[in-house]
């Protein structure tokens, strides 16, 4: 799932996933739909079981609230800062390709949500500090910027700025977060009670210092429109890894091969820090240097394109006229008669790295109605000819790092490897 807050025009794959596969699932039960269920745990073929280590937690992939296929969810606690107010929020996704922790407001209890504070002295002077955050096919998330301490797994970000989405009108929004049919204010929309942003950038808008071209937003209490604010960084929507007390230098995002047709669940880990315990020992062989929003370079049907490992979209997605598209309501995706294979050079920004991938896309219909969840080989034409998502089917099988953004403080560059 990507934002365009850092790199150039970017898009929000899963949205459209999400609406197609929807209409797939509905006659076959789909999610409960509850906001606070737990996902149904369990395994896909090989692959890590249970988490070990303070610094790690469970991820499952599931029907999940909304019934979607291919949505990786970890269990999040929010808090009151420094105070015992808090509450455990299940199915949130696992987006390694944005920045920060996003909640839906309606997974908030009533009590819960009045706890958490309006975020920074931007919202001030009796206004609400808001943000607008636009995806690249125009699809968006409203909501407040609130103050909280978020734990995950044994760690703790402390007194960080979240989003709680959909719990202002859209009556005082901007115009580009007012369209009803974009918003991705509910579990039913974005397929989980939220979004926990790991990618490389510790904030998510560097460019929100100055008002001009702002995604955040100055509510006033006494009614009116909302208007353009400067923010500084450390009042804007954080990644939780990154403001960890140890273990915050980046994420290791390990999950289980599946089989050709799927497999009904999947169960992987998500480790917090690289080289900083027994358990996150840098293993890869593959290290690309990145730009700071986590791309790096492809080479695939002999072209050069932006490529980034995206584990919050559902599929995987390029544009290749040789391989046949669905129609109908599956039209976003790939239905070719037989598996095809195919293959790309992923290059880091600095050049110095080349690695050799291949991926197989197989039609989507037919993985569709086998009734799995976890899915390796979905894929679709959705998106742009100069660009390479490589999305949670990517990740089946591997065990994948995202070095952080240290630059600013003088520290190391970002990084994927695999």
């Amino acid at each position: 799932m990507r934002n365009d807050r850092i790199a150039g025009t970017l898009a929000h794959w899963l949205r459209r996933g999400t609406l197609v596969l929807a209409l797939a699932l509905a006659a076959c039960g789909g999610g409960s739909g509850d906001n606070d269920s737990s996902s149904s745990a369990g395994t896909g073929g090989t692959g890590p079981q249970q988490p070990a280590g303070s610094n790690a937690v469970t991820v499952t992939v599931a029907s999940g609230v909304a019934g979607v296929r291919n949505i990786p969810t970890v269990s999040v606690t929010i808090c009151a800062p420094g105070t015992g107010t808090c509450q455990t929020v299940d199915n949130v996704q696992v987006d390694t390709e944005s920045f920060g922790l996003r909640l839906m407001s309606s997974a908030l209890s009533p009590s819960m949500a009045s706890a958490l504070p309006a975020g920074g002295a931007s919202g001030a002077g009796g206004g609400t500090l808001a943000e607008c955050l636009q995806f690249g096919d125009g699809s968006f998330m409203w909501g407040t910027v609130r103050t909280a301490d978020v734990k995950i797994g044994g760690e703790t970000a402390s007194a960080i700025p979240i989003q709680v989405a959909g719990d202002l009108s859209a009556s005082i929004a901007p115009s580009t977060c007012q369209d009803p049919d974009l918003a991705l204010n509910t579990p039913a929309r974005v397929g989980a009670n939220g979004i926990l942003g790991i990618g490389v950038a510790p904030t998510d808008c560097p460019g929100c210092t100055n008002a001009s071209g702002s995604i955040y937003y100055l509510c006033p209490s006494g009614g009116g429109s909302c208007t353009n604010t400067a923010v500084s960084v450390a009042q804007q929507v954080a990644t939780p890894v990154a403001r960890f007390a140890g273990d915050n230098n980046g994420v290791i995002l390990q999950m289980p091969a599946v089989g050709a047709g799927g497999a009904p669940t999947a169960t992987g880990t998500l480790i917090f820090g690289i080289g900083t315990q027994p358990n996150n020992t840098f293993a890869a062989s593959q290290k690309l240097a990145t730009d700071p929003a986590g791309d790096f370079i492809a080479t695939f049907n002999g072209s050069r394109m932006r490529a980034f490992l995206d584990s919050g979209s559902n599929g995987l997605f390029f544009v290749d006229s040789s391989v046949t598209p669905c129609t109908g309501n599956f039209h976003d995706f790939y239905c070719p008669s037989s598996t095809q294979t195919l293959s790309a050079t992923l290059t880091g920004i600095d050049g110095a790295t080349n690695a050799g991938v291949s991926f197989d896309v197989a039609n989507a219909v037919t993985l569709f109605n086998s009734g799995n969840y976890a899915l390796g080989n979905l894929g679709g034409p959705y998106g742009s000819s100069s660009t390479l998502d490589l999305g949670l089917p990517f990740f089946y099988g591997r065990t994948v790092y995202y070095g952080y953004d240290r630059t600013a403080s003088g520290g190391a560059a970002p990084f994927v490897a695999f």
